[in-house]
């Protein structure tokens, strides 16, 4: 009797649908439209929605194939060292390379001690110490003192056979002997320690705290800190003029220089190296009274006069400028930068200067030395993949006309 029931109503409720479709056909077309138009929306959302994914995809794949362009013509660059433009005032007499750690390689700074080079790496914590074969370079013997953290400045204490070491991720100076690397010591400094400078009139080894706008002083026979500098700015480099016994520090955030009496342990002065934008290396030449900066913001090498305290000319040069250096004999000024660019600058006067030539050398290549006996000039290579390396390059004598 249920089951009739129910059926009986269904039948009911059917017919009265029909009769209700049948008596109203506009209602019946509408409703039929209502369904029609749902499943075209859906096919078009699905649609729509298929085309955004085929498009993203697409966009993905071309993104990948220009990265992967990109790093096909970029690594090798990077990679390949290659051999440095031809200049009419330098030759490039080959490579010395060095052991290779990692995939990528930093070289900061170089110090040169007769027929001894050292090199710090960055990017591996290891001090080098090359023992240059003048009539083989590439073949000259390369001692490693692996260490932790970011090595960088480095001075000799040749009264005691010494040498000290800053290594900025540790905030220490690390205590070596030069002729053998062994390891003696740790001194604890303040944050950043980067640029270090031993100065005899004081018998003080001085040590630049970037982070902390700090100076601090050690004491290189007892091996202890002995006192600190407070500095109104970042500290990148310095240097000290052998008249006067002044030290001149440059503030890379503030762009000027600060005197330094380490008599007084204090600041006599502080002067602007306007145009310069972020000093780093500097260089003196203590017979014209000029000191040579390189200022990384703008490109620039500025001339100041240390007597009358003030910035003489400047030049532009090589992108990046981190190293200076000066050869008083050949007058000449050299500067690397990290756009891979060794800037080559004769020296006419004090207040005169020419750029001679700027060789092509190797991205990231932006330390260097000079030797003022063979007056060869080293520039250290960053590396990925490969070794790094130092390059050599010597003077081509002659008279100096720009190229």
């Amino acid at each position: 009797m249920i089951s009739n029931l129910v059926t009986k109503r269904g039948a009911v409720r059917t017919k009265a649908r029909q009769t209700s479709i049948l008596n109203s056909p506009h209602e019946a077309v509408a409703g039929a439209g209502v369904v029609d138009d749902q499943t075209d929306s859906r096919i078009c959302v699905g649609g729509k929605m298929n085309r955004s994914i085929r498009r993203g995809l697409q966009i993905t794949a071309a993104l990948a194939a220009a990265v992967l362009v990109c790093l096909s013509i970029v690594v090798p660059y990077l990679a390949y060292p290659g051999t440095p433009s031809k200049s009419n005032f330098m030759t490039f007499e080959g490579y010395v390379e060095l052991p290779k750690h990692g995939l990528l390689n930093v070289l900061d700074y170089m110090a040169l001690s007769g027929k001894t080079l050292f090199v710090t790496s960055e990017s591996t914590g290891s001090l080098f110490k090359i023992d240059l074969n003048p009539d083989r370079l590439s073949v000259s013997p390369v001692a490693e003192m692996p260490g932790a953290g970011a090595a960088h400045g480095m001075a000799l204490f040749p009264d005691a056979n010494v040498a000290f070491l800053t290594r900025s991720e540790e905030n220490i100076v690390q205590v070596f002997d030069p002729k053998t690397l062994e390891q003696f010591q740790s001194i604890p400094v303040a944050d950043d320690a980067d640029a270090i400078l031993y100065v005899p009139s004081a018998r003080l080894v001085y040590v630049a705290n970037g982070g902390p706008k700090m100076a601090t002083l050690i004491d290189p026979e007892r091996r202890v800190t002995v006192g600190t500098i407070s500095l109104p700015g970042e500290p990148e480099f310095v240097a000290q003029d052998p008249q006067t016994g002044l030290l001149y520090q440059n503030l890379q955030d503030l762009n000027s220089l600060a005197g330094i009496d380490l008599g007084s342990r204090s600041i006599v002065g502080r002067w602007p190296l306007d145009p310069c934008e972020r000093p780093t290396g500097m260089a003196i030449d203590p017979s014209t009274r000029r000191l040579f900066a390189v200022c990384a913001g703008n490109a620039l090498l500025v001339v100041f006069d240390l007597d009358q305290h003030r910035v003489i000319t400047s030049l532009k040069i090589g992108g990046g400028p981190d190293s200076v250096a000066f050869d008083p004999i050949l007058h000449r000024v050299y500067s690397a930068g990290k756009d891979g660019k060794l800037t080559v600058i004769h020296q006419d006067g004090p207040d005169a200067y020419r750029v001679l030539d700027e060789i092509r050398t190797h991205y990231g290549a932006h330390t260097l030395a000079v030797d003022p006996i063979s007056h060869k000039v080293y520039v250290g290579y960053a590396s990925l993949l490969v070794r790094p390396r130092i390059a050599v390059f010597s003077p081509t004598r002659g008279e100096d006309k720009p190229q």
